[in-house]
């Protein structure tokens, strides 16, 4: 018989929030490609293309169509998947940015941001880690951001909830790595997704980027998708509390 590959996901099911596009859609595909059957949230009416290129790839593939800024149900709907589907990995991925200056930025884009990028990732780590610590196995891998180790500009309310959630990422994984759990993050530099349309869009922002990018280019989607299958898996058994930079080099710079 070969040896299993330490990265193989064979008969795990993954629940993969913002599945749709961008980060999200290339992560629940290579959690695919890796063995995994997939449970894909999003928002948005979007996940009937990626669910069936990974069906293609072999997974059982369930979606469900939720907002995660909407707290009451989410919470119900976090319990009822969680009981219905037993998850043995969670990537937190959904997330929202809005930009303005700090000295203008509405309290509404304020408090909307940190509602999805970190309330509503604690509360689905806290449904799903209660049940893998009582099982005694499971991953999460929570998406953060360069802007987990930097300020940024005009993103104040992103800014915050980034450093937030690989501070999360860390405490969770204090607690709960004694009862077989890993809490990592995956920290993206610039990716070619719709949330930074706008830093491409600007000729003089996006050649800044480019200059201090040592693998001079913006990463795609798919550069992303390989850090998850390796925090998700077996691999990384003995990886707690980590948030991995897939920034193209951006923190070495």
């Amino acid at each position: 018989m070969a040896p299993t590959s330490p990265f193989s996901l064979d008969g795990r099911l993954a629940m993969v929030t913002g599945a749709g596009s961008g980060i999200g859609r290339a992560i629940a595909l290579g959690l695919a490609s890796a063995g995994a059957d997939l449970l894909l949230l999003s928002d948005r009416d979007n996940l009937g293309p990626v669910a069936e290129e990974a069906r293609a790839a072999g997974a059982v593939v369930t979606t469900e169509l939720l907002d995660l800024s909407d707290r009451p149900t989410r919470r119900a709907a976090a319990e009822r998947l969680l009981d219905a589907h037993a998850v043995d990995i969670l990537v937190n991925n959904a997330g929202l940015i809005r930009r303005a200056p700090a000295t203008e930025f509405p309290d509404e884009d304020w408090y909307d941001v940190i509602e999805v990028n970190l309330n509503a990732a604690f509360e689905l780590c806290r449904a799903a880690g209660r049940r893998m610590v009582a099982r005694g196995s499971g991953k999460i891998v929570n998406v953060a951001s360069m802007l987990s180790f930097q300020g940024g500009l005009l993103v104040p309310s992103y800014t915050a909830s980034k450093h937030a959630l690989a501070g999360l990422t860390r405490a969770l994984a204090n607690e709960w790595a004694p009862h077989g759990v890993n809490v990592n993050a995956i920290a993206p530099g610039y990716v070619a997704t719709a949330t930074t349309a706008a830093l491409r869009n600007d000729p003089t922002r996006s050649a800044e980027i480019l200059a201090r990018i040592p693998a001079a280019r913006w990463a795609d989607p798919e550069d992303v998708a390989g850090s998850a299958v390796f925090l998700a898996s077996p691999a990384a058994d003995y990886v707690h509390g980590h948030v991995l930079a897939v920034d193209g080099g951006w923190l070495a710079r």
